[in-house]
């Protein structure tokens, strides 16, 4: 979906709002999306190295428009990479910000190297700070060149709102990427409540890996709209963020709209996770932990008042650390910094904001993770 479309979506409230629309107009800059360019046979040649050809198509597009008044931000290492490669290695060359979400890892590294990211790329922002850690010390890096920037929702969409109650308490969990819903299952087969996942997928590998043989009867998975979504957030006693350990944030975004929401959250404390898991905020298990996770969430579901503190002080945090607002401002904040002269916003529509390629999304609709 376009910007454009997402933005009236959003407006009508059928959807949360994209915070590159809002950050595009913060700095007066121009969206490119990879789908846009024509593919020509070096793209599909580069390609044979690393990432599909449209990135490298687009990547040489912007080639041709930028100079070093501008500035490039990608959303992803998938499409910044190849803007390093080819707009880093331009004689004037514009700033380059990458947001890096999971570098670290043999292909990862491998890329790094032979892009030359040390030396093309200005700026690497990063929500997990396990990221942050690897890129300071794989390229050897300064603190000012590898930053942390919290990850963020539209709190604005997802907000406390009425629930509709069954005869059962509703155990939700949302998305597939890392997900670890035989853990679940396991903790959850023979309580009485409905566990209710938004996770749809076409790929037979990716739905073997992450749900239980049979599922059992109390467990349900199909897609949600945003709508439903919402709701289905607000009907849950409880939120379960429930992923196999990694290194990067995988179940974050998950995690941010249950307490956008105010609903009391149980998550697997992975490393990629690390500084979200505030004490006090949710409630903490290892991964692939059945009895932990099952007596985290009876600890939710049996004390009414425990939970309802526990939901209010995670809905605190979602405000004041997850907002979309937050995360533009500071965003616009270090690509105004890595600038080569003047202000982005007075300039007329920069080619130097780009919205990235997105990966595929737990409910099949968005980019998350």
């Amino acid at each position: 979906m376009h910007l454009d479309a997402a933005a009236a979506e959003a407006e009508a409230g059928r959807r949360p709002r994209h915070s590159m629309g809002l950050l595009a107009r913060e700095l007066g800059a121009a969206v490119h999306e990879a789908h846009d360019q024509e593919v020509a046979t070096l793209d599909r040649w580069r390609s044979k190295l690393a990432g599909p050809p449209s990135l490298w198509a687009a990547a040489r597009a912007l080639a041709l428009e930028v100079g070093p008044e501008d500035c490039i931000f990608c959303t992803s290492e998938a499409g910044g990479l190849q803007v390093a490669a080819v707009c880093g290695a331009l004689p004037q060359r514009p700033g380059i910000c990458v947001f890096a979400h999971n570098l670290d890892r043999p292909r990862g590294r491998a890329a790094l190297s032979l892009w030359k990211a040390a030396r093309r790329v200005d700026l690497f922002l990063a929500s997990s700070q396990r990221q942050v850690d690897f890129l300071r010390g794989h390229l050897g890096l300064p603190s000012d060149r590898v930053r942390l920037v919290w990850d963020h929702t539209d709190t604005r969409f997802f907000s406390p709102g009425p629930a509709r109650r069954g005869p059962r308490p509703v155990i939700a969990s949302v998305g597939l990427e890392q997900r670890d819903y035989r853990t679940l299952a396991a903790a959850t087969h023979d309580l009485d409540a409905d566990v209710r996942i938004s996770g749809s997928s076409q790929d037979a590998a990716t739905l073997a890996r992450t749900f239980p043989d049979p599922m059992p009867a109390n467990m349900t998975r199909r897609f949600y709209s945003w709508p439903e979504l919402r709701q289905l957030y607000r009907d849950a006693a409880v939120v379960v963020v429930s992923v196999r350990e990694n290194r990067y944030a995988a179940g974050v975004q998950s995690l941010m709209e249950a307490l956008a929401c105010a609903r009391p959250v149980v998550a697997t404390a992975t490393e990629g996770l690390g500084g979200y898991l505030d004490e006090g905020s949710l409630v903490c298990v290892k991964p692939g932990d059945p009895v932990a996770m099952r007596a985290a969430i009876l600890s939710v579901l049996e004390n009414a008042p425990a939970a309802e503190a526990l939901a209010r002080r995670g809905h605190e945090t979602a405000l004041w650390r997850h907002a979309m607002e937050r995360y533009v401002d500071e965003v616009a904040g270090h690509l105004r910094s890595i600038r080569g002269s003047g202000e982005l916003g007075s300039l007329p529509p920069v080619p130097g904001v780009w919205h990235g390629p997105v990966r595929d999304g737990p409910s099949g609709a968005r980019p998350r993770h």
